[in-house]
Order: structure tokens, then sequence, then C-alpha cells
């Protein structure tokens, strides 16, 4: 498969690959023909996920290593090595996530968006500034941010959380900014690059299942159709996914 599908000769960044969702990024990315650069804060996690995207591709091109994306300097480093290595950067899928609640509103404790700031924010901002140049310069380029429903919809125990997601989808919005105007300074009718913001409720993978056998995950979305989403973003035109929030479940 490797080489000959709808992603042949794309070079696609993976930020926490380890997980899940990252997962079956990967392996969807790669089985499409990307070149796949995947970046998680545990090494034998990454190292697991990589060597099963590559075994499920049927040997494509899938390498790992372990990025601390808060850190800015670290997160550039890895950035401007890959378009030195490969020669362009056409994506960069943000799957960095956790999650922190409360049983009520008055319960909130700020150490959780102490947590949540850090993870769901800085990892994003630091993501998009290393890679948009790089992303722009791409005739394919996109940042792919996923994010959840309660940042539109807050509950009174998920404030932390919902807020972090919501602030990220801002920052993700003034990126898609970035390549709008771009592409028009450049001479194009509206932008070559795009960032796009794909919503789920949550997600739901088979280990949880597994777990839960009589729970009906409603509304929930498996992480193989979430990846099947992502790669989906690169087969639209630009001008139709920068900017957007494209729902996976229902609207609140």
């Amino acid at each position: 498969m490797a080489g000959n599908g709808a992603l042949s000769g794309a070079v696609i960044a993976v930020a926490g690959a380890g997980g899940p969702a990252g997962r079956a990024a990967l392996v969807r990315l790669a089985e499409a023909g990307a070149t796949v650069v995947a970046a998680d804060n545990d090494p034998e996690r990454l190292a697991e996920a990589v060597d099963a995207a590559r075994y499920a591709s049927g040997g494509a091109t899938v390498t790992g290593e372990p990025v601390d994306l808060l850190d800015l300097d670290s997160t550039r480093d890895w950035a401007t090595h890959i378009e030195k290595d490969f020669g362009r950067v056409d994506g960069l899928v943000h799957l960095v996530g956790g999650w922190r609640g409360s049983e009520t509103f008055v319960k909130t404790s700020l150490d959780d968006w102490d947590f949540l700031e850090l993870l769901l924010i800085r990892t994003v901002q630091h993501t998009s500034l290393a890679f948009s140049e790089a992303l722009q310069r791409s005739d394919q380029g996109r940042y792919v941010l996923i994010s959840a429903a309660g940042a539109s919809n807050p509950t009174a125990g998920n404030a932390a959380y919902a807020a972090a997601k919501a602030a990220a989808e801002a920052w993700t919005l003034a990126l898609a900014d970035y390549f709008r105007k771009a592409g028009i300074s450049g001479g194009a009718d509206g932008p070559t690059s795009a960032a796009t913001i794909l919503v789920v409720k949550a997600l739901v993978h088979d280990a949880m299942r597994a777990e839960r056998p009589h729970a009906k995950f409603a509304g929930f979305t498996d992480v193989k159709d979430l990846a099947e989403e992502i790669a989906g973003v690169w087969t639209k035109p630009a001008a139709e996914v920068n900017g957007q929030r494209l729902w996976l479940t229902e609207k609140p």
C-alpha cells in the first residue's frame, strides 16, 4: 500500500501519537501512502505505535521520536528537521489529550486548569507556531486539531476542560486566518493550506469496549473513524476546510 495511496508523497507529523487515537491515525495515514513522523512524550508507547503502523501499512515510512511539546525550542527543532530530512511538511495532526473534571462547578480545582492549560493549550501554541510556516510552504498543508463538543457547550463540572478546549480552538482559528491571508497575499483566491478542527463528543476504542462490554458509548467516535476523517482533510480543498469545525458528533 505504501506510496500508492491518496496521500502518496505527503509528509505528515502526528503529535501525541502514542495513544489509541494516535495509533489509529498513524496506521491510516501510512496506509494512504504518507510518510508519517510521530512524536510522543512516552518513548516506549511511541515505539510500539510506530512499529504497529509500519506492520499494518505494509512497510510505509513511519518514524518516531520523543519530543517535549511543552518546550517551544524543542518543538521548533522537530519541525525544522522534519522539513530538512524529508524536504517538506504537509501536515500536523494534534492528538495531545487529557481530561480532568469535578463533581460540581463549586468543587472545580484550579490545579486542573493549570494541568490542562499546559496539555491542551500550550502544546497547540507550540506546534502551530513551530509548523505554521512549513505548512504554508506546502501546496497541501493541513493543521488538524481534535477538539470536544464540550468546548461549545460546557457543563458545570467540566469548566477547566471546556475552557481549555475552547482556547485551543480559538488559537487554531487564528492560524486559519494566517493561512487565509497568506493565500490572498500570495496571489491565490484563497488559502492553499488550512487549519481545521475535528469535533467529537468523546473517543472510544476496542480496549474500552472490552472493559465495558455492555456500555453504549452513545455519540462517541471510534478512533478508527476519527483516523479516517483525519486522512480525509487532505482530500478536500483548503478553502473548504480552513477555519472550519467539522462535527463528528451531534452539535449541542
